[in-house]
């Protein structure tokens, strides 16, 4: 019989200080997140270096703590994942710092992992019998991708947004509209009050590349709408905008993400990213697929933020396949998918 693997992995990119014991990448034995968002509610989103000095603060509890919810000691792990890109550079560098000293200390295995690969892996935790090849949708606050999963650890982006994320353009009209931050759960919240047809906002499409996204100009679009109410003196109805808005973002994902399905003849769509527990975003997306006979997937909210545990199920596929990172692993902000 095949020995079990057991990962540590940490996950540290933006706000969130996160460890987990993850069994042979599908199978969460602890999943530890303290988040900060109520830290940065005082400054209407993520500070950096407060972000950074928030996870100094945070990282060894937390990993202490997801290893006695396993049950599990450190001599106890075959390996040790890592978020090191994308994201803010010093916040990525402090988990990045807690892997390398734990991997020299114990000599155990370093696996540095890509942070929206460890997105869409976060899909294969909850639904035990997806493999790939699928079609990925993933949707954060810094990423809008469109990518063919070919395999474990093999991607191909085939779209990508042009301008804005959409996690960033909800951030920015809830901005706008007085909601504060973070802007997707209450804008999602506060669209439930509202008529999503109550304003056509634009829905952009790129002809040169018709699987590619662009949000800025609709985040203009709805700036221009408040500010032309307020000069005519007319009441914004702030749940009709959010809904609109909300609208506009839905049917550009879903409709790119349907399309690119048949254009690669893909049958499986996967959501991942912090905006696929959008409520809104995930029934268009199930109607969406139903309609076309597509199987659809999406993870629990918990495992679309930023959690670690995707990142334990990452590294394992990068583990099985040899990936080993040695000590001298740095943070990329910019890492791109598929890039090692």
């Amino acid at each position: 019989m095949e020995k079990d693997i057991y990962i540590l992995a940490i996950e540290s990119s933006c706000d969130e200080t996160a460890a987990a014991v993850v069994k042979n990448g599908r199978e969460v034995l602890s999943n530890v997140i303290s988040s900060q968002i109520e830290l940065h509610k005082l400054y209407g989103g993520v500070v950096p270096e407060i972000a950074s000095r928030k996870h100094i603060e945070k990282i060894n509890p937390v990993i202490r703590e997801a290893l006695s919810d396993a049950g599990m000691k450190l001599e106890d792990m075959d390996a040790i994942g890592v978020t090191y890109g994308p994201g803010l550079v010093g916040a990525l560098l402090v988990g990045v710092a807690a892997a390398k000293a734990i991997s020299y200390a114990k000599n155990i295995p370093l696996v540095g992992v890509h942070h929206i690969e460890g997105h869409i892996s976060a899909n294969y935790i909850e639904n035990k019998e997806l493999e790939p090849p699928f079609l990925g949708m993933v949707v954060s606050g810094g990423h809008t991708h469109l990518v063919l999963v070919k395999d474990y650890g093999v991607y191909e982006i085939i779209g990508k947004t042009r301008d804005d994320a959409a996690g960033e353009a909800f951030d920015k009209v809830a901005r706008a509209i007085g909601l504060g931050y973070p802007g997707g759960p209450k804008i999602d919240k506060l669209s439930k009050e509202g008529d999503p047809k109550a304003i056509s906002f634009p829905r952009a499409h790129i002809s040169d590349a018709p699987l590619d996204f662009s949000f800025s100009g609709l985040k203009s679009s709805v700036l221009n709408y408040i500010n032309s109410c307020e000069m005519k003196h007319q009441e914004v109805n702030r749940a009709d905008v959010a809904a609109s808005f909300q609208a506009a973002v839905v049917d550009s994902i879903v409709g790119h993400s349907i399309e690119a399905a048949r254009e690669y003849h893909m049958d499986k769509v996967v959501l991942a990213g912090g905006v696929a527990s959008n409520s809104a975003l995930r029934q268009a997306m199930k109607d969406g697929c139903e309609a076309e006979g597509l199987k659809f997937y999406y993870p629990s909210p918990i495992l679309c933020t930023d959690n670690a545990a995707m990142i334990g199920c990452a590294a394992y596929y990068e583990f099985l396949k040899g990936t080993r990172h040695g000590l001298d692993l740095n943070a990329v902000p910019n890492l791109k998918i598929g890039q090692r």
